[in-house]
């Protein structure tokens, strides 16, 4: 119909205005320069993890590339840049601050435990070593260096060798057993060997373990290595636990080759641990290689000290978690990860 005045009447729009997306051209505000521009953005986006700069990068080399002193930063690292700060700086407010006081049996253990007001958790796990160097042969044990450059020398390695042998056959002859006879001829030697395999960890150290497979890539979620198998030696009884380790980070425009992941946790595993610790290790090893915008590590382990002796309880799995960064800082971040590992 038209109105009083003669003029006629508007016609119904074929799509209701809040259908409308951005980028159909009934929208009010599309243009073709817009969508240009847009379709431009995610060309560029898509290119940029596929140019040329895709090289590895040294350990050495702690900064990236344009983040040197006097670097004019272009429009997209400062993009990225801004959306790293504005993922690291949104809080959780929907959980209530957790006040923990806990009576310790050791001075060591008075470090505070009370979370800061912004956050869910302390900003930095306690820990009374420095973070991981990257020889990694001297975090907690001491004397490892000894044993790595025996392996240019073989009458030395072949002394250590004798030695750990000796000290097995003493160990037979405690128990009451006859380390001459038959079934235990040559025991103390084999022993000796499988004991070296079993900490070779030692032997080894963070540079030559990543060997330059880290590389730039823009991807800023979530990357999973899950049922990574451990196997290592309690340092309490010198006995075997086992488990399986699921690894996280959030990459800050650096990976790592997965392999890596199982790599590092291997190392650390293949020397006399405790759970806790290794979690730990595994965790700062991947923080100081990657600056990443956070670091996740959980294991599931069955400890035989409680199996075979002691209490005695097969069925009995310990978990321990060492969460870094963003993962340490947002309570939802840190749910995201335990979800997937459930899933």
């Amino acid at each position: 119909m038209d109105d009083p005045h003669g003029q006629p009447a508007p016609r119904p729009r074929a799509i209701p205005s809040h259908l409308i997306n951005g980028h159909s051209p009934l929208h009010p505000d599309y243009s073709v320069d817009r969508e240009k521009d847009e379709r431009s953005q995610t060309y560029d986006a898509i290119k940029s993890s596929m140019g040329r700069h895709k090289e590895p990068l040294t350990l050495e080399q702690l900064q990236l590339d344009g983040d040197e002193p006097g670097h004019i930063p272009s429009h997209r690292d400062t993009s990225q840049r801004r959306s790293a700060r504005q993922y690291e700086e949104v809080g959780d407010h929907d959980i209530e601050d957790l006040v923990v006081k806990v009576a310790a049996r050791d001075g060591r253990d008075e470090a505070p435990l009370t979370p800061p007001a912004s956050t869910s958790r302390p900003q930095s796990p306690f820990t009374a070593n420095p973070t991981i160097d990257f020889d990694g042969l001297s975090w907690p044990s001491v004397g490892t260096i000894n044993r790595l450059r025996e392996r240019s020398n073989p009458v030395l390695a072949q002394e250590r060798l004798e030695k750990l042998s000796g000290a097995v056959r003493t160990m037979l002859e405690c128990i009451g057993e006859d380390p001459d006879r038959e079934g235990l001829h040559g025991t103390p030697e084999r022993y000796a060997k499988a004991m070296m395999f079993f900490t070779k960890g030692y032997e080894e150290n963070l540079r030559d373990i990543v060997n330059g497979a880290v590389f730039h890539e823009d991807h800023d979620e979530l990357v999973i290595v899950r049922d990574i198998e451990v196997y290592s030696l309690c340092e309490h009884h010198l006995v075997p636990f086992t488990g399986k380790m699921h690894i996280g980070y959030i990459p800050s425009r650096r990976v790592i080759g997965l392999s890596k992941l199982a790599r590092i946790a291997e190392m650390f595993a293949r020397r006399l641990q405790v759970q806790e610790r290794l979690t730990k290790q595994v965790a700062l090893a991947l923080s100081d290689v990657l600056k990443p915008q956070g670091v996740a590590v959980v294991m599931e382990s069955s400890h035989m000290c409680m199996v075979m002796r002691g209490v005695q309880k097969a069925g009995a799995v310990t978990t321990t978690s060492c969460m870094l960064g963003a993962m340490r800082k947002r309570a939802k971040t840190r749910e995201e990860f335990l979800s997937l590992l459930r899933r």
